[in-house]
């Protein structure tokens, strides 16, 4: 590693404490989705979706943004996200048992289907990029109110082929919006592989919109941090949007519910596996100086404790009620 590379996060402004904390959120988010893989498999819930392959590069974005202040509209992929800015694995977890407490829901939705009032995390939908719209509208509000804050969007590269994703650029383009759109390219729209999907760069997009395009090694989170840092500080110029193509691998099927070996190798897979932005990110702390095995054994070991707890918390927590269903569906109180 050159002089130039090493304690590169302390010229981007971050601390030695931070980047600890980074690499503890993507640890912790590689158990809990270890986790929700094995209890969808045991039958204990019904549904996973794994970001693995993408967590360094979720984290690198999450802390160039300001938690309770921006706006976040994440996609399903996005716990490492969400985890930075503000939720917790047990919000993950009683959204993943479907319980009554979960924030995101209630019970209602998906897991993945991310909602958080107090972090600013706007409640998604499953139908694929209609956040996208909804954030441009956010950042019209931003505008309008001369508030002071950015918007952040992501969404996957096959999304980026729905007209919800042109529309909003094109609007939050000719407005200057203060929004970030960020495509997680991680080469596979469910079995369909990026080749057949986008001609051209994702990121080359955005001069169509008039505003910066960028691509981005996804598995790296200081650049990753570097370039989400620079879209906001221009978003809070007044400057206008940026298009990030972040890319990565996905690394597990779609879902627990994909059998991906129908449409790609073993070896194409492992191939990539190595390559995940966690171990590089371990790499870089123990090349700084700042980590070491036996703080990775404590760290590990108090994780997994972590998200042992929240397991046992969500698997024995209520369930919602039936008649919970009408809940914020129909105007409640003495009017008519």
């Amino acid at each position: 590693m050159s002089i130039g590379q090493l304690y590169k996060h302390r010229s981007l402004g971050l601390s030695d404490e931070e980047v600890l904390r980074m690499y503890e959120i993507m640890c912790l988010t590689a158990k809990y989705d270890e986790r929700a893989l094995m209890l969808q498999r045991a039958g204990k819930v019904a549904f996973h979706i794994s970001g693995m392959g993408q967590y360094a590069g979720q984290v690198g974005m999450a802390f160039a943004m300001q938690p309770q202040k921006d706006y976040f509209l994440p996609y399903y992929r996005d716990f490492a996200f969400v985890l930075a800015i503000g939720m917790t694995v047990k919000d993950l977890m009683l959204s993943l048992f479907c319980k009554a407490e979960d924030v995101n829901s209630g019970g209602r939705q998906m897991p993945g289907h991310f909602g958080d009032k107090k972090n600013n995390i706007v409640t998604g939908s499953s139908p694929v990029t209609t956040q996208v719209p909804h954030a441009v509208g956010i950042a019209l509000a931003a505008k309008m109110k001369k508030q002071n804050f950015a918007t952040f969007v992501s969404f996957g590269e096959g999304s980026s082929n729905q007209g919800d994703f042109h529309e909003g650029c094109n609007f939050a383009g000719v407005h200057k919006l203060p929004v970030i759109f960020v495509c997680e390219n991680n080469q596979y729209a469910i079995s369909v592989p990026l080749h057949k999907q986008v001609s051209g760069k994702i990121a080359d997009r955005a001069i169509g919109y008039g505003f910066p395009g960028v691509e981005v090694d996804g598995t790296d989170a200081l650049e990753t941090y570097r370039v989400m840092k620079e879209a906001r500080e221009r978003a809070l110029r007044g400057e206008g949007p940026t298009l990030i193509e972040m890319v990565s691998y996905r690394i597990m099927p779609h879902s627990t519910s994909d059998d991906d070996l129908l449409y790609r190798t073993k070896e194409e897979v492992e191939a990539n596996r190595d390559k995940d932005g966690i171990s590089k990110f371990k790499h870089y702390l123990m090349e700084c100086g700042l980590w070491n095995d036996e703080q990775e054994s404590e760290m590990l070991e108090r994780l997994k404790r972590e998200v042992n707890e929240a397991t046992k918390y969500a698997d024995l927590a209520p369930y919602p009620k039936p008649e919970d269903t009408l809940l914020h569906v129909y105007a409640e109180g003495d009017g008519v």
